[in-house]
């Protein structure tokens, strides 16, 4: 955490406060879940490593919990909220950051994130549960790499972190596992309780901590894509059975040398991405 807190957010009233004087709630449709525990959005903030002067993206700050921990933690924040009743939470808040806090109002799924931020940045975040994947697919798929972002330390559902970090001939391993390690590392940083958020969610949550790696080479990020939907998309099926349908697969699985008797789930993050550089040169 800094030391040379701005007085503006020193000075700030509880999280609690903010969210009753302005009659916040937490709204399904946005898929939201409010951290109050100061301590717990601290520890989040850390799990990037040292953020002072560093630029931070945010997704779903909602009334800004995650915000003033990042703030806290010495960040220059740029946040992207859609639900217009947080904004003038978030605008005070801004106020109080002494020029640390850019919030932009809009659907994050429509951002030009390069373009806003003018430079490479941590994205720390407690996605809304109804789009998380569908972000960190994006961010995954990113091109060129190493990508515009230096590392993603999100919140999800526990079951979609285990997802994530799955290892293969496991019941958690599937695309969303090859598409995280093919060229990154990710691990699960914090889990988080229900009683933690309010309103409780029905599961646990988890922080995913992901840094990218070298890509190897030869490999598109369209192959993998194109192969691991194919392998997975009937994951109960043998690989000559499931990639007889993507164009060019079967000539790609005998060219890779694996046995077409094996299903997806057995292969390693290696494997397909040998797999997908043999798909790219038919």
């Amino acid at each position: 955490m800094t030391d040379t807190l701005p007085p503006g957010l020193a000075a700030l009233p509880p999280l609690r406060e903010v969210i009753a004087r302005h009659g916040l709630s937490a709204k399904k449709a946005f898929g939201q879940n409010f951290l109050f525990d100061s301590n717990l959005l601290d520890k989040i903030a850390r799990v990037p490593g040292p953020l002072s002067g560093a630029r931070v993206y945010e997704v779903g700050p909602g009334p800004g919990g995650l915000t003033r921990a990042l703030l806290r933690a010495g960040a220059e924040v740029t946040a992207v909220e859609m639900d217009s009743r947080c904004l003038p939470a978030l605008t005070e808040l801004g106020e109080a950051a002494a020029g640390r806090l850019t919030v932009i109002e809009n659907d994050a799924m429509r951002i030009d994130e390069p373009g806003v931020l003018g430079g490479p940045a941590h994205i720390v975040a407690n996605l809304p549960y109804n789009v998380g994947t569908a972000l960190l697919i994006r961010w995954l798929t990113a091109d060129p790499w190493p990508p515009w972002w230096l590392s993603l330390s999100l919140m999800f559902q526990k079951e979609v972190a285990e997802r994530i970090v799955a290892a293969p001939d496991t019941d958690a391993y599937g695309r969303l596992s090859v598409l995280a390690q093919w060229r990154s590392r990710p691990r699960i940083a914090l889990s988080l309780p229900p009683r933690a958020f309010i309103p409780p969610p029905k599961v646990d949550s988890a922080v995913v901590h992901i840094v990218p790696s070298e890509a190897p080479e030869g490999v598109p990020v369209k192959a993998v894509e194109r192969v691991t939907a194919a392998a997975f998309g009937q994951r109960r099926k043998m690989l000559r059975a499931s990639l007889k349908a993507l164009p060019g697969g079967l000539e790609a699985l005998a060219a890779s040398g694996i046995d077409g008797a094996r299903r997806a789930e057995t292969l390693a993050v290696g494997e397909f991405v040998a797999l997908a550089r043999c798909w790219t040169e038919q």
